[in-house]
């Protein structure tokens, strides 16, 4: 499913390979720190186990692949891509200072180069979004999963509870993106994403697209933090 307002893969790389050098510092000032337990919770509705092998899509750099590798321990394995290479490289130098061993590699989610049936789960978090054809990237996640393996999807949402949705719509559209301005020195990849995040599909809506790949046997989600992100889990037919 790609539309006139699919992301531009180009447009998309450029973006993030300026905010790549402060993406970290941006992401914990604005969350304060909060997608780490949201990341956290990923791993666990996954039910990724010790010794599996698990493929994380757009890792950028490399927290959930974190994640993951601590817990499917020394005997499993863990491979980071991004298609953003410059978002890549404090990807190694982070899981290496945990002790951690994790493959980290430049790959495009719509065009992944692993075999069918590889991964016991593959995952994307705040990236399917920025992907110019979804469908095809969340098809291709399917396809490099082991049958009855898992695609799990952490992507932002919009928030209708009253007064708290009204709060956090006005910090959204009014403070975020001036403050990610202010730690990484580009206002307008914050802007585009604040507004990438109010625009894209979630909850049903985003279950619908999973839906549409026609790779899933069950496809579910969980709401974070009154609706701010979304956990969603496909089951591999």
């Amino acid at each position: 499913m790609q539309t006139k307002h699919s992301p531009n893969p180009e447009v998309i790389r450029s973006m993030f390979s300026k905010v790549a050098a402060n993406y970290d510092k941006g992401n914990n000032v604005l969350s304060m720190g909060i997608h780490h337990l949201w990341r956290k919770k990923l791993v666990k509705y996954s039910g990724v186990s010790n010794g599996q092998k698990v493929l994380d899509c757009a890792t950028g750099t490399g927290d959930l692949a974190i994640e993951f590798k601590q817990t499917v321990g020394a005997s499993g394995e863990v491979v980071g891509t991004d298609f953003c290479a410059e978002m890549l490289i404090p990807a190694p130098g982070k899981a290496k200072a945990r002790g951690l061993e994790i493959q980290f590699e430049q790959a495009d989610v719509t065009q992944l180069q692993y075999a069918d049936n590889s991964f016991d789960v593959s995952s994307i978090s705040f990236g399917i979004r920025n992907v110019g054809n979804p469908v095809k990237g969340l098809s291709e996640m399917a396809r490099v999963t082991k049958p009855g393996g898992k695609v799990m999807v952490l992507e932002f949402g919009q928030v209708n509870i009253p007064v708290f949705g009204a709060l956090y719509n006005f910090y959204s559209q009014n403070i975020l993106p001036k403050i990610g301005g202010l730690v990484t020195g580009q206002k307008e990849a914050y802007e585009y994403l604040q507004k990438s995040s109010a625009a894209f599909p979630c909850k049903e809506g985003f279950v619908e697209m999973m839906k549409e790949t026609g790779a899933f046997s069950t496809c579910e989600y969980i709401t974070l933090t009154g609706g701010i992100a979304y956990i969603y889990k496909g089951t591999v037919k």
